[in-house]
């Protein structure tokens, strides 16, 4: 590790030498988040999206974390989902599945996949309902600052534009206030039909990873991190704040090699 928990504007910076390293932090840091919260409240209710993060989490499902891990309090969600079949390649929760859920003791009915025989409109309100279903049982918490659910941890990963989850930049969906979960029909990305969180449900949680590697991201990450000023464009991943809670940066060298003062970051 480069600079371990390194700190700017209140924002916790991870950055690595390797991917290995990164992923194993990773693993770690959701492994002692999920049993601090799971002691505190019984269950450890997690967001995560889609791209390289999965295969950065897929540590999780080897030694020690598959047998030291309370798999029975966890409930996974998405944090943003195409609308396709689940076993589209183009689904996140094929991909997760694939990659390391499938090898984890979940309880299935904890496992809160989007329904895919729906469009992506009707999919968002379902999703939606069954989140404040489980917030009024108190199996997600709530904001007290926000009419919002307050997720135990929100895992990210980030677009070479700047996106999150899908809320990608100069989208109207930025801009969306009242619902927790919505839906575009028009991604810049394929498949154009996807749900996602909102910016305040994201903002509401108690925890947001965003984890980014590549030197193609580093521009991005330069943007969403540094104080850049008014005149450069802002990001998506600028607007990922918790309002009561922590925000972490994942990174590995490449991707942080234009932070203001990167050379520190070097050997």
């Amino acid at each position: 590790m480069a600079l371990p928990g390194a700190r700017r504007d209140g924002v916790e910076l991870r950055i690595h030498e390797t991917l290995e390293e990164l992923s194993t932090d990773l693993a770690d840091y959701i492994s002692d988040l999920s049993e601090m919260t799971i002691k505190e409240r019984g269950a450890f209710c997690i967001a995560i999206s889609g791209g390289s993060l999965v295969s950065l989490m897929g540590k999780l499902c080897q030694a020690p974390y598959l047998k030291t891990i309370d798999w029975g309090g966890w409930h996974v969600f998405w944090a943003d989902e195409r609308a396709v079949a689940k076993n589209h390649a183009d689904s996140n929760y094929k991909l997760a599945k694939d990659t390391f859920l499938s090898k984890i003791p979940f309880v299935p009915s904890y496992l809160h996949s989007i329904n895919d025989s729906l469009t992506a409109e009707k999919a968002a309100e379902e999703y939606e309902f069954v989140i404040r279903q489980l917030v009024r049982t108190r199996v997600i918490g709530a904001s007290e600052i926000s009419d919002c659910p307050k997720f135990d941890l929100i895992v990210l990963g980030m677009g070479c534009d700047g996106h999150v989850a899908s809320l990608f930049p100069n989208h109207s969906v930025l801009n969306e206030k009242s619902d927790w979960v919505t839906y575009i029909i028009d991604s810049p990305k394929p498949p154009p039909e996807r749900i996602t969180f909102t910016l305040p449900v994201i903002n509401s949680s108690s925890n947001v990873a965003v984890v980014v590697t590549g030197s193609n991201k580093a521009d991005m990450v330069h943007l969403a991190i540094d104080d850049v000023g008014p005149e450069c464009p802002s990001v998506p991943a600028k607007m990922i704040h918790p309002i009561d809670g922590k925000l972490l940066w994942f990174l590995d060298k490449s991707a942080a090699s234009k932070l203001d003062g990167a050379t520190q970051f070097s050997d």
